[in-house]
């Protein structure tokens, strides 16, 4: 295999002959774009709240508390006090600060590459140069480093918010996304649903080593758990009230019916009897946990309509 590089791509070139009927693989590997991209998101959401919090640092907390012989002075005049206790919210608003600068730039890039290319569910070729697939790449980039700040920090509920400003995604509210490689773009989740630890929405993925780029939108209804390590496929769709058990998996352009419990790889209807053997439980079990989800539809329903009365 050899290596032939230029301004523009790298070509891996497999030692194919000229006249042969097969493609070579152009990939345009963009790092100039990526490393720029990044940099702007980390250094200016760091360097903006980092300002604020050393102007605090240097102005209050040092002068009004870090120099003060007696720590009885401190607690005795409101002004040293102050800057003492303010030190935790400083740095809490300062953090949120920086989430909230990170959704802002990654927003600003994805609507300048959106404009340029709009998202669209389709096949992406890989072996002919296009926009399209550019921006696919830099758009797949840019959304990780926003995804593992909010995801993996102390506040990993507002990841929610995240995707549904920069336009990546659409969330309900209700609903949880836990830690996972993807989840992070082209998909719809309806309200009060559950993707479980390591539970892929794979909206876009690669079929083989240089394949084609498959991708299309999932869509989550109302009420769906994934109970972990469950991998959906590019134009699944997922009705209200479907219940995956762990490792199940959706093949491309899946639909499940819902109101119903899935299992297996391709995943599949589980009957009751199945689903009294997998949990361990006894026919009233399931009865008692069918009453307690209408109870628990029924009091949505009610405090929806008061909601609406209200307005």
């Amino acid at each position: 295999m050899t290596l032939e590089e230029d301004n523009n791509s790298t070509i891996f070139d497999v030692n194919v002959p000229d006249d042969s009927p097969i493609n070579k693989e152009h990939i345009n590997l963009q790092y100039h774009w990526y490393l720029s991209i990044f940099f702007v998101i980390y250094y200016i959401s760091y360097v903006i709240p980092g300002i604020v919090f050393m102007y605090y640092i240097i102005l209050f907390f040092i002068p009004n508390f870090l120099r003060i012989d007696s720590l009885i002075t401190v607690f005795t005049n409101m002004e040293y006090l102050f800057s003492f206790l303010m030190l935790p919210i400083v740095l809490l608003a300062s953090y949120l600060f920086h989430l909230l600068l990170v959704g802002l730039i990654t927003r600003v890039f994805w609507r300048i590459t959106e404009k340029i290319s709009p998202s669209k569910d389709g096949i992406i070729p890989r072996n002919i140069a296009s926009k399209t697939a550019n921006l696919y790449h830099i758009r797949s980039f840019m959304i990780k480093y926003g995804k593992n700040a909010f995801m993996k920090g102390i506040l990993p509920w507002l990841s929610n918010w995240f995707f549904n400003f920069v336009g990546a995604s659409i969330i309900e509210k209700g609903s949880t996304l836990e830690e996972s490689v993807v989840n992070d773009r082209n998909s719809i989740v309806g309200k009060n649903c559950y993707v479980g630890v390591n539970s892929a929405l794979s909206s876009h993925f690669v079929e083989g080593i240089f394949g084609n780029i498959v991708y299309f939108k999932i869509r989550l209804g109302d009420n769906v758990t994934l109970g972990g390590f469950n991998n959906i496929a590019p134009g699944c769709e997922i009705s209200d009230n479907s219940y995956l058990l762990p490792m199940a998996a959706a093949t491309k352009h899946n639909t499940t019916k819902g109101d119903n419990y899935y299992f297996g790889m391709p995943l599949r209807r589980i009957f009751k009897k199945k689903i009294m053997e997998y949990l361990q439980v006894t026919e009233e079990d399931l009865d008692r946990a069918e009453e307690l989800r209408m109870k628990q539809e029924e009091l949505k329903s009610k405090i929806s309509n008061e909601d609406k009365l209200e307005e």
